[in-house]
């Protein structure tokens, strides 16, 4: 199953500083790989990188080895590969609220169950995946001012298969100091949750009894678009904006997450079935995004600035603004010591709501998925990087994430009650040239 944004843009960092050394502050987005003139023209270039990843309450920890080689293939034609596995394991919220009474909740397979205590906030502990996943690029010039991309990704996951094919084109002038460009991808995910796809509010029945929930995969259709411009300002600093679109069709719900359904007391609603009165989730089968993304580089007597800030807003009502800044103090021996400070926020979705009231009527969608929630979010980081004796490139990084949610109105005895605790994680990154 999909992963968390944090982590999504974990791995994709891991895999992009892997290639270049510089994050995009494109949330999620992983980058097609770039070009290096310092090769020669049929030479291979080889990068390894392995990521660790861990979030605070025994939640979520990976580790993710990434490999990555590539050939230049003529004076402006490159070949990249690159393989990428990462395994994952630990505890994801499930959606449901703590309550001051034991809950017993059926496993996703509806062949276990397990409890939670009074008072904790729910986990479910099952959660543990590999994923493996193959990417290639081809970039080729079309004329002397203009170069083209075309590239092909697939993973699989045990639930999870997604493949994409990408398209861009690049258009130098002005002097080669202004660059537009575009691109174009589709991608099409597939998911056979365990233990089948969760009918929308159906009810979570006892293990042993059958559950509300359908046969076979479900399937999503995803399309982007990416539109910009670099500029280049002076002999030392150049400015880029993007704009992104994204349009997305069919499954959205998360298989994993449920709803708690509660009485006009805030304690769960008893009705006589022996697991907790929890919901699957409903979300709508359609989202649009648009984004927009600005970053500033400049030198600075040997030493690198960069900021950037991008928006996003989608028909979920989720608006969001990400602030990322890195400044690179550079040694003369030509090592760099690079902090980090990342601040994102969001609001939350029209649908999100962290339970149901048994007393109301059912809405149209409803999710208590945190992600979909509103959230403040700080990253904090520092990243080392040096040449070996040989002559081969290292970087080293480490993460800090915090996440602060607002929490939910609550009622009754729910108000004892922390709905949206907040979380941490922490990454390290290590990158090898060669």
């Amino acid at each position: 199953m999909k992963k968390n944004l944090l982590l999504k843009s974990a791995l994709a960092t891991a895999t992009l500083t892997l290639i270049t050394g510089t994050a995009q502050a494109d949330e999620g987005q992983e980058q097609a790989a770039p070009a290096s003139k310092e090769q020669a023209i049929g030479d291979w270039k080889f990068d390894a990188a392995f990521l660790f990843y861990s979030e605070s309450d025994s939640r979520v920890s990976a580790i993710e080895p990434v490999f990555n080689a590539n050939k230049r293939l003529d004076e402006e034609e490159y070949l990249n590969l690159k393989l990428t596995v990462d395994s994952l394991t630990g505890a994801s919220p499930s959606g449901a609220v703590a309550s001051n009474q034991p809950l017993t909740f059926t496993r996703p397979s509806g062949n276990a169950s397990y409890t939670v205590s009074a008072n904790q906030y729910p986990l479910d502990d099952t959660f543990k995946d590999t994923r493996v996943a193959l990417a290639t690029n081809w970039t080729f010039p079309v004329s002397d001012m203009t170069k083209a991309g075309l590239g092909a990704n697939i993973s699989k996951e045990y639930d999870y298969l997604s493949a994409s094919i990408n398209g861009n084109i690049s258009y130098d002038f002005n002097n080669r100091n202004s660059t537009l460009f575009a691109g174009l991808s589709y991608a099409f995910d597939s998911i056979d949750p365990v233990g089948g796809a969760p009918i929308a509010f159906g009810r979570m029945q006892p293990v042993g009894d059958p559950q509300n929930k359908l046969s076979g995969s479900q399937d999503k259709d995803t399309l982007d678009l990416l539109v910009g411009i670099t500029q280049v300002i002076d002999r030392e600093s150049l400015f880029q904006i993007n704009y992104s679109y994204s349009m997305s069709d069919g499954y959205h719900n998360d298989p994993y997450k449920v709803l708690s359904v509660l009485d006009d007391q805030g304690n769960y609603f008893d009705d006589g079935i022996p697991v907790a009165n929890v919901l699957f989730e409903s979300r709508p089968d359609e989202r649009t995004k648009h984004g927009l993304f600005g970053r500033y580089k400049r030198y600075i007597d040997g030493d690198i600035l960069d900021v950037s800030y991008r928006y996003m807003t989608d028909d979920w009502e989720i608006d969001s603004h990400t602030v990322d800044l890195k400044y690179r103090f550079a040694f003369d021996n030509g090592d760099y010591l690079q902090p980090h400070v990342r601040y994102y926020t969001q609001t939350q979705a029209d649908f999100y709501q962290p339970y149901l009231r048994q007393d109301q009527p059912l809405p149209q969608f409803a999710s208590s998925d945190y992600r979909l929630a509103e959230y403040d979010a700080v990253t904090l980081g520092l990243e080392y990087g040096w040449m070996s004796s040989g002559g081969n490139q290292w970087r080293m990084a480490l993460e800090l994430y915090n996440q602060t949610p607002t929490e939910p109105e609550k009622y009754g005895v729910l108000q004892q009650q922390t709905l949206l605790p907040d979380w941490n994680a922490v990454m390290l990154r290590v990158n090898y040239s060669f």
